[in-house]
């Protein structure tokens, strides 16, 4: 049986901070325009639009002048946007058959009040010590605790800390 755990760790405030808070940014226009689409394309064909048709539409607007500043974030990135995106849709629809919990739809966010972004196995990379390597810069963080076992994914939060 494996254990899954998640730690928490605060990076240090640095200059190149702006970096990560420009990513975050990106992430909430992703979500936002995702959002929109999906609801576009269900007042237009009354049907859901599949998380994966989703990601090839993105990737392909990624590659084009008007949408380029999207590659800040990397591409594994904007396909857990859109699994988020994906899963909210499924609990709103799971509770429209259950008629027990009532949850929305999702909705679009404020850009500055977007609070994450994930990457799964390329971006970051751990140099050792209290230093992690993210899109390219490098960050120290408080190692208040020994990082345990494999890391999977790197969750970049942006909360009052």
């Amino acid at each position: 049986m494996k254990i899954r755990r998640t730690y928490k760790y605060r990076l240090y405030t640095s200059k190149r901070d702006k970096h990560l808070h420009q990513q975050i940014d990106v992430a909430g226009i992703i979500w936002n325009h995702a959002l929109a689409l999906q609801k576009r394309y269900y007042r237009l064909t009354s049907k859901y639009m599949g998380r994966f048709r989703l990601m090839r539409h993105l990737a392909k607007m990624r590659r084009t002048a008007r949408f380029g500043y999207w590659q800040l974030v990397g591409s594994q990135a904007v396909q857990e946007i859109v699994e988020r995106l994906d899963k909210a849709y499924q609990r709103f629809f799971a509770s429209l058959k259950d008629k027990g919990i009532k949850t929305g739809p999702p909705r679009l966010k404020k850009v500055k009040k977007y609070k994450s972004f994930t990457l799964k196995q390329a971006g970051w990379k751990l140099l050792g010590g209290n230093r992690i390597r993210l899109t390219g810069r490098n960050y120290k963080f408080v190692l208040s605790r020994p990082v345990g076992g494999t890391v999977k994914t790197v969750t970049v939060k942006r909360d009052q800390a």
